[in-house]
């Protein structure tokens, strides 16, 4: 993946102690997918592989999504917000995002307007 070295030394990793949210969203149909972390190795790993990797906050390690399921995320564009500390993954979706087995981890409604 090509990227911006000027913007990849904005990211803030030291305000969520080595880690930054990541909205992942499918590139066709804009959907939100799901939200996961990375610290540093994880978005280094994304960024040289083209498929998105994470940090797992309860293993406590790096993962690349879809490893072990097959529904793997090719990232088509990396976002990074006004902050500098969330990070935007754009994604071609292979299968379902999420370990229910629904296409997005967003998929049960709280609120709606009147």
């Amino acid at each position: 993946m090509r990227f911006s070295e000027e913007i990849l030394n904005e990211i803030d990793f030291e305000k969520g102690n080595g880690l930054v949210p990541v909205v992942v969203q499918d590139f066709k149909t804009k959907k939100i997918l799901m939200v996961a972390y990375a610290n540093r190795e994880a978005l280094q790993k994304t960024l040289e592989t083209g498929f998105a990797h994470y940090y797992s906050r309860s293993r406590k390690e790096l993962w690349k999504k879809g490893e072990t399921s097959g529904n793997l995320q090719r990232v088509k564009e990396i976002y990074i917000d006004c902050d500098g500390d969330t990070l935007l993954y754009v994604v071609n979706q292979k299968g379902v995002a999420c370990h229910t087995g629904e296409y997005s981890c967003f998929f049960r409604k709280l609120a709606e307007e009147e």
